[in-house]
């Protein structure tokens, strides 16, 4: 029996032929490494290959590690394996990995979403043979309204709270989501405030793409400073005793799962914006159809449900377990529970 160019083992998805990893979940020799989020670059490998763009990011991360960085669309061969990395679009340096191996080409993608956001490179479509895929958000229920529109009511909303003198205090993940979300605030109604682990990643942003002015919130910021004003905060702040410098405030957050009426009520959140760095249910389909792959593998998220759709759309479609663990997968764990109407499944 012919063995994959790429297979799924205990250490993350191998291809034997070069003896490389793709965002391994445990140390290995070979990583090429799809963005810099946590559940996919991680510590301890030797040896480190990625998007060059997001080389600062994931040092910044894992401290001091051997990585190497290349250009979009730039070639490079192992053992007669030939890899290339093209944007994703599901954060800044996020990439898809294509292998090919003697005319046959696997994409993994990461994690990805195909509209522009207006700060990650936008995805782009690669051809492939076998794509890998996440789908996170795989379930018909989830149908993302164009970003405008979200922002539109995220500063409006901001505007309302300033107006009744509250503080405005909006989760996102430190990478990725929080710098979505400052590229897109509409400045004029007040100054931005954000959390130390925000802002040190804000700093190494900078250094790649331009963000709006931000203040790090202090010790020695008084709270009559953040009144009416917007603070950007990680999801793990809310409920600390950070918070309560922020007095009176009202929270929102901006994820994908507020599109269930339960994740924003478990959560004790005021507002929920529906907001991904992930494709939709239309988005995944999209995507799939236009690599014109026969194979489609379906990692982390509502795997078997969409595996089950792809296969009655005549796909070659199967699952995989992997480590990954998409932003809130308790969230995931959550709504998963919640009742979906029969013609949405």
């Amino acid at each position: 029996m012919k063995t994959p160019l790429l297979h799924f083992n205990n250490k993350g998805i191998y291809c034997k032929q070069a003896d490389v990893y793709l965002d391994p979940w445990k140390p290995v020799k070979n990583a090429i490494i799809s963005h810099g989020h946590a559940d996919h670059s991680r510590w301890g490998h030797q040896n480190y290959i990625t998007q060059h763009t997001n080389v600062p990011i994931i040092k910044h991360r894992l401290g001091d590690i051997n990585v190497s960085g290349v250009d979009w669309g730039e070639t490079f061969s192992i053992n007669g394996v030939i890899f290339s990395l093209h944007p994703a679009g599901h954060i800044i340096g996020s990439a898809q990995i294509r292998v090919e191996y003697k005319g046959e080409v696997w994409v993994f993608t990461g994690d990805y979403k195909t509209e522009d956001d207006g700060i990650a490179l936008p995805y782009e479509v690669v051809k492939c043979h076998t794509f890998i895929t996440e789908c996170t958000f795989g379930l018909p229920a989830f149908k993302w309204q164009p970003q405008q529109e979200v922002f539109h009511d995220i500063n409006t909303w901001w505007q309302q709270n300033r107006d009744d003198g509250n503080t405005s205090v909006l989760f996102g993940y430190s990478l990725g989501k929080a710098q979505r979300l400052l590229k897109h605030l509409d400045t004029s109604i007040g100054k931005i405030y954000t959390h130390a682990a925000i802002e040190n990643m804000n700093e190494v942003i900078r250094e790649i793409t331009p963000l709006p002015d931000t203040h790090r919130i202090t010790r020695e910021t008084k709270k009559e400073e953040l009144k009416g004003n917007m603070v950007i905060a990680p999801p793990s702040a809310h409920g600390s005793p950070w918070i309560k410098k922020m007095v009176p405030y009202v929270t929102g957050s901006a994820s994908g799962w507020m599109t269930f009426r339960g994740a924003r009520r478990r959560r004790a959140i005021d507002k929920g914006f529906v907001l991904s760095d992930h494709c939709d249910w239309q988005g995944l389909l999209s995507s799939i159809k236009a690599t014109g792959a026969e194979k489609i593998i379906c990692t982390h998220g509502y795997t078997d449900i969409f595996s089950r759709f792809l296969i009655e759309q005549g796909y070659d479609a199967r699952t995989e377990e992997t480590q990954f663990e998409e932003e809130n997968a308790e969230e995931k764990k959550n709504n998963s529970q919640e009742k979906t109407p029969k013609n949405e499944v």
